[in-house]
């Protein structure tokens, strides 16, 4: 472990000597990740970029990339662009990036299933803006917007994502 990498527990997150509440999946952290179980995958993951929206937040770190209007990510295992990000009009079921609500203002992309996804092992664990303080994810890790500008501002890609479970 490096004084980069970003630890994470059902319990939150440490790093730099810090801990800060977050939230994991509804499913809790498992070593058997599948499409849908709302789990958070367990082991160590890499960053693999950075997205934000504009007009809502500014660019959080010199490796970030603007999210589009039409951005988005798709979660259908049947689709030949599974786990990437692809822009509407798309036929396959997604996620939008480009959201009503805050939760995806800032998004900090992980490596996992990708960039060579497995069907059905998992679509995207991202690190995001949490609903509101503890509310489960869907299988990604999501903290304060404030924590999370905190911890963009001292992160580098080559920083990690440590899950354990």
């Amino acid at each position: 472990m490096t004084n980069l990498d970003i630890k994470v527990s059902k319990w939150g997150i440490r790093f730099a000597g810090r801990s800060f509440p977050a939230r994991v999946g509804k499913s809790g952290i498992t070593n058997s990740k599948n499409e849908g179980d709302g789990a958070t995958p367990a082991g160590i993951h890499k960053l693999v970029g950075v997205l934000y929206r504009p007009g809502r937040v500014a660019k959080p770190c010199d490796w970030a990339v603007q999210i589009k209007l039409n951005d988005i990510w798709s979660d259908d295992v049947e689709d030949p662009a599974y786990n990437m990000l692809n822009s509407l009009p798309h036929e396959y079921s997604h996620e939008r990036l480009f959201r009503s609500d805050p939760l995806y203002d800032i998004i900090v992309l992980t490596d996992w299933n990708w960039p060579y996804s497995v069907k059905g092992r998992g679509s995207a664990i991202f690190m995001h803006t949490w609903r509101k303080p503890r509310h489960p994810t869907e299988g990604c890790i999501a903290l304060s917007r404030k924590n999370l500008l905190w911890l963009l501002l001292r992160i580098k890609p080559s920083s990690r994502l440590i899950v354990i479970a």
